[in-house]
């Protein structure tokens, strides 16, 4: 069976991360309603479901394998939770930070590949 996945950070292509998906079939690029938050944990980013922020990212379509390795990597349930979206795609599980407590390190632009660029408005 494949699922889709909905990727923004370090699994995207070119990303450090990409390997663990990239015998998956690309489905396409998606940018999400203006729903939630991206911040910059260093390493990798992390997603709430509170803000107004649209993300941007990859829908891949995966293994029963690869998602469980996908879990793995995510540390599911203690550090994401899966939850799904409607892509154009269709349904796709999106991987949310379990510490809503964030609030330092914003990524405005909802775009992980592209945080280290200024926008016009900053």
């Amino acid at each position: 069976m494949k699922h889709l996945v909905f990727v923004y950070g370090t699994l995207r292509k070119g990303e450090y991360n990409h390997h663990y998906i990239s015998r998956a079939e690309f489905i396409g690029v998606f940018t999400t309603l203006a729903n939630y938050s991206m911040y910059d944990l260093g390493e990798y980013p992390a997603i709430l479901t509170k803000g107004g922020t649209a993300i941007i990212g990859e829908v891949y379509a995966v293994s029963e394998q690869e998602l469980k390795l996908l879990d793995k990597l995510e540390s599911v349930p203690l550090e994401y939770r899966r939850e799904k979206i409607e892509t154009p795609y269709g349904e796709a599980w999106l991987y949310l930070y379990q510490d809503e407590a964030l609030s330092e390190g914003k990524i405005v632009s909802g775009d992980w590949c592209n945080r280290y660029k200024k926008s016009r408005n900053q």
